[in-house]
């Protein structure tokens, strides 16, 4: 009986990079015979319906490009579909698996998820590692001075950039240790259509940051029509590039773009702390809202046809590119949930769908945001006029143009609602909601 070869993994996720990789350093440093693993897991796959998903060919594009880098190491990257607790079973019967290392998710399904892979390895008598890698500060270590976790941003902000240090930017050099990669022949990564998706005719680019646009980010980032941010945010989204890079550019370059940085982090431990934002208001008396729901104008939202052309150009965007500028993100939620009064979570679910960059936690906090009910958001009677939002961001209607060259001509459709009455309509439902005891 020929004995089985003995290996650590290291499991690839929301960290598709060798370069400053926390958890993949330490998997190298520490042992040799590393097999690099990422998982298709179809317990989120087969939820996704549209099998033209942009963020799915993004990942088996990052995977390929990952897989060059680790080829010029005699190794090669498992790339498996399927069950992930069902897959390391596999490999723990394949294998003698001494450890197993990956970098640590912060949402409520994957910590579930961990919790199972870890109680396996625990039953094997196998190490399971996680490490700090996609924020600079995570879980309780912001906390406000009574040891609670921060609700307000800008005291968090300001705790946060007390306490960075040159030692939280530093890079993981992980190139040093790369022929300690389990050595094997190329593995073929599947195909999109053997994970059961289509092309979407994405284009794939590693990262790059342009450090003129950062400088002047406090400048242009509020005028969709210009170039004006980073679009880092899909690549920070699955960790084509590292955290610890974009503060380090920020602090020397840009505070506003760090305090964007922040936000993220901010959200997230949001996310940590008060998991029940995910199916329900941070404050809990705006589930008293009584929304009204029209399915009908729900549609005309998503497909970009209101009548408010901001509006309408924000969606047209989204649909065809995966992105929406965050600028037209606040101005489109905010007319979903105050002028039409449907419920954040209809919103949320549909960036949720659309967003390349989608993330959880930062999608949440910003639906929260636009809908007065999370922590630090707008307040109730902040509604956002279309039309002025308009003449402050996009005066001369470049960007308008590009998405609803229509908006002008006698078939574009009358506004959805009128902007008075839809403002006088949130306050008094909204206002009725909250004195409900």
């Amino acid at each position: 009986m020929t004995s089985k070869q003995e290996i650590s993994i290291f499991w690839f996720r929301r960290d598709l990079r060798i370069d400053d990789n926390a958890g993949l350093y330490h998997s190298l440093k520490n042992n040799e015979n590393v097999l690099p693993l990422f998982i298709f897991d179809t317990d989120i796959l087969d939820r996704l319906e549209n099998k033209k998903d942009k963020r799915v060919e993004f990942i088996h594009l990052a995977l390929l490009e990952l897989q060059k880098t680790i080829s010029e190491s005699g190794s090669s990257l498992l790339v498996l579909k399927g069950n992930t607790l069902e897959i390391f079973s596999d490999l723990i019967k394949k294998y003698t698996v001494k450890n197993i290392y990956t970098n640590t998710d912060y949402e409520p399904s994957a910590l579930e998820r961990d919790f199972k892979i870890d109680a396996l390895a625990k039953k094997n008598d196998i190490a399971f590692y996680s490490f700090k890698d996609q924020v600079i500060f995570e879980k309780a270590e912001i906390l406000k001075d009574d040891g609670l976790p921060y609700t307000v941003f800008t005291p968090f902000m300001r705790k946060w950039k007390a306490k960075l240090t040159s030692n939280y930017l530093k890079p993981y050099p992980t190139k040093k240790y790369i022929s300690h990669f389990f050595k094997t022949n190329l593995i073929p990564i599947p195909t999109l259509k053997e994970i059961g998706f289509n092309q979407t005719g994405i284009k794939f680019s590693l990262p790059a940051v342009n450090e003129k646009l950062i400088s002047g980010y406090h400048e242009t980032r509020n005028f969709p029509a210009t170039e004006g941010t980073s679009r880092l945010s899909v690549h920070l989204r699955f960790g084509t590039i590292s955290i610890r890079q974009l503060a380090s550019t920020a602090q020397s370059l840009n505070d506003q773009w760090l305090n964007e940085l922040i936000w993220r982090e901010f959200y997230m431990v949001i996310l940590f702390h008060f998991p029940h934002v995910v199916t329900g208001s941070f404050k809990k008396q705006y589930d008293n809202i009584k929304w009204l729901n029209n399915e009908e104008q729900f549609e005309r939202w998503c497909k970009g046809e209101t009548g408010y052309p901001i509006v309408d150009a924000g969606m047209r965007e989204l649909n065809a590119t995966g992105f929406m500028h965050n600028r037209v993100r606040m101005i489109t939620a905010s007319f979903l949930v105050k002028h039409l009064l449907i419920d954040w979570r209809w919103g949320e679910a549909y960036f949720a769908e659309k967003l390349m960059d989608y993330d959880l936690s930062a999608n949440n906090g910003g639906w929260q945001w636009a809908a007065s009910s999370g922590c630090d958001a707008a307040p109730y009677f902040r509604v956002f006029s279309p039309d002025a939002q308009t003449l402050r961001f996009d005066s001369k209607f470049e960007y308008i143009r590009k998405w609803v060259p229509e908006f002008e001509e006698l078939t574009y459709p009358q506004p959805i609602v009128d902007h008075k009455f839809a403002r006088e309509r949130v306050l008094a439902t909204f206002k009725k909601a909250l004195e409900k005891k």
